[in-house]
């Protein structure tokens, strides 16, 4: 039996270390299950025998399993619980990282990677909900931003941890190593994770319950303006993964290893910028945190597209752009996220599987437009990028703008900072 701490969760308002760092591991799913596995495509299309398409389509079926996962496993936990349905969601995607492993075809590979990502989406809504359920406020604010930050360091590592896998034994290793990853998640969510939906505050279930709960938070138009800040954010962010390589190496002649490196440089620059914004929560409007994310990623935008149209896009301002975005990315879609949670605190499994479904349905979808233009043009890239950045500054200064003066002063304190 387990010790009763794990059934009863901290009190409200507090989130134990363990806890965070519990949660950084969860949400280190996708970048470890997409980036380690995208240097294997060229092997895995030549021991199959298929198309790099049919391939490529093996990381679609994961967004979609993402999305959906957490469409499902946030209302679900809302009804039954925190703590075994995440427990349920990390078996699913051991069992279904085995699966990829032992693939026979690019077929069942893609229905393995579809459970893969369902069962990794449904953990990671769920450990967003615990966090959601035990913090508010800054605090709510501080921890998913720092949960973003230090999480940060797996779309660094992860593509380098690929290629050293791949050099050393194959790509089916790759989904062994996550196989065993997914059995360290499950430990963790037996022995660290509390439940902290207790049974006076959860939902009857059923669909009908669940039709109430999507019904009431899309009611609530400052959450989907908080939706659209994030997940337009996501526009910029997925464009930037489909397309860097070819701009980086293909147009401006970086190999593979300083490739990596600017990669990495990337992605450690929105890490920072989420560890500045997890210490300036309760400090500064969050609000204006988002503001000036969106002003850097709509500049970045713009200098994109100038470079692309008139000067071929050098390398200068490539990857200024890019490292500009990624800064931006730290700066929006945390705190876009968090303000969201906040709206609708009394849904707030099914307001982190809206947010999830539209995030990583929004990723599936831009991928393959970020390469309409080919590999040899950076001007759809830089399209989406300022696309992305008008979008979400429609989120916040149209759907989500402040609260009236006759608001709830609690209510108009948080959001704007007062």
């Amino acid at each position: 039996m387990l010790p009763t701490a794990t059934t009863r969760g901290p009190s409200a308002g507090t989130v134990p270390a363990t806890l965070v760092a519990t949660v950084i591991f969860l949400t280190a799913v996708a970048p470890l299950a997409t980036d380690m596995y995208v240097p294997a495509f060229p092997r895995v299309s030549e021991e199959f025998g298929t198309t790099a398409s049919a391939v490529q389509l093996t990381l679609t079926t994961f967004f979609a399993g993402m999305g959906l996962g957490q469409l499902v496993g946030g209302p679900f936990s809302d009804q039954r619980g925190r703590r075994m349905p995440l427990v349920a969601g990390t078996v699913l995607m051991t069992v279904a990282s085995v699966a990829c492993a032992v693939a026979p075809d690019v077929w069942i590979l893609m229905l393995a990677r579809f459970l893969q990502g369902f069962g990794g989406g449904w953990a990671m809504v769920i450990g967003r909900a615990v966090i959601v359920d035990l913090a508010h406020g800054p605090q709510l604010v501080r921890v998913l931003n720092l949960v973003m930050g230090i999480g940060g360091v797996a779309p660094i590592i992860s593509p380098l941890l690929g290629a050293v896998i791949l050099q050393l034994t194959g790509w089916r290793m790759t989904f062994w190593s996550l196989a065993a990853l997914g059995i360290l998640m499950t430990f963790c969510a037996l022995f660290i994770v509390p439940e902290s939906m207790p049974p006076e505050k959860r939902h009857a279930g059923g669909l009908g319950e669940f039709g109430r709960a999507a019904k009431s938070v899309l009611s609530n138009r400052r959450f989907v303006g908080y939706v659209v800040v994030a997940s337009s954010a996501f526009i910029a962010l997925f464009a930037y993964v489909a397309t860097s390589a070819f701009i980086l190496q293909n147009m401006n002649g970086l190999s593979p290893v300083a490739y990596s490196i600017v990669f990495a440089a990337n992605a450690g620059g929105m890490t920072l910028a989420a560890l500045a914004s997890a210490r300036l929560a309760g400090r500064v409007s969050t609000r204006k945190v988002i503001f000036v994310g969106q002003i850097i990623a709509l500049v970045a935008g713009a200098a994109m597209l100038a470079g692309a149209l008139w000067w071929a896009t050098p390398l200068l301002v490539a990857t200024g752009s890019f490292f500009a975005l990624m800064v931006a990315q730290g700066l929006i879609n945390t705190n876009g996220g968090a303000l969201a949670s906040a709206e609708v605190p009394e849904h707030p499994g099914t307001s982190s599987a809206v947010l999830g479904l539209v995030q990583w349905t929004t990723a599936g979808v831009v991928a393959p437009i970020a390469g309409l233009g080919g590999s040899d043009t950076a001007v759809p890239m830089a399209l989406l990028m300022i696309g992305g950045a008008l979008l979400s500054l429609f989120g916040l200064l149209v759907l989500a703008r402040p609260q009236p003066a006759g608001a709830p002063a609690g209510i108009r304190d948080e959001y704007e900072g007062r």
